[in-house]
């Protein structure tokens, strides 16, 4: 089963990495998330795909320019998250093959982005859009579009989100905070596993 769980490692570094990696995956969560802005991270994903990319979606997220993008399919990554839906951003992450999920709020930026090629949206952040808003975006929005809540969307409210039209969730802090060890990962993923899938049953 595939969920469409992104787990958001802000502050990750390399030397944790591969065991963190194993531990979300070993839970059931496939798609992977290392902020640009975190200690080293070019050095974390390259590890993490050379490690798992067979078994795992592995990408970059706070890719905010097309060097950036350049240097992440260059090392093998495989998806591109980005709070922003910066079109260089989104074309050159098409271009290079790989995955493109823009930050998006708005109709204009939601459309700008698709129309740009993104395979999904980010709604970033969630919690200001809320469930409401999403409901009335997604009325609008071409059928089949994915759309991921992130920031305010977490266990206790998947169900709320998932009526409201979203496809998925980015998990940061609710799964990963630096010093986190990764048997805490594992209890934190699994517990968040187990939600989404009661909700998705």
């Amino acid at each position: 089963m595939t969920r469409e769980i992104i787990a958001i490692l802000r502050g990750l570094t390399p030397a944790e990495a591969i065991d963190i990696t194993d531990v979300l995956i070993s839970a059931g969560i496939t798609k992977i998330e290392v902020p640009l802005n975190s200690p080293e991270p070019f050095e974390s994903i390259a590890a993490m795909v050379a490690h798992a990319g067979d078994r795992a979606v592995i990408g970059a997220g706070t890719v905010l320019e097309v060097s950036q993008v350049e240097k992440l399919a260059s090392i093998g990554a495989q998806m591109v998250v980005s709070p922003d839906a910066f079109p260089d951003v989104i074309r050159a992450t098409k271009a290079a093959g790989m995955l493109s999920y823009p930050g998006v709020l708005t109709p204009s930026e939601a459309f700008s982005a698709l129309r740009n090629g993104a395979d999904g949206l980010k709604f970033f952040p969630g919690f200001k859009l809320g469930t409401d808003g999403l409901a009335a975006l997604k009325a609008v929005l071409p059928t089949g579009t994915k759309t991921y809540a992130v920031g305010g969307a977490g266990p206790s409210n998947f169900g709320e989100w998932i009526k409201a039209g979203a496809t998925g969730f980015g998990i940061g802090s609710n799964i990963y905070k630096p010093g986190y060890s990764a048997a805490q990962v594992a209890d934190l993923a699994k517990d968040i596993v187990a939600a989404y899938d009661e909700v998705i049953a």
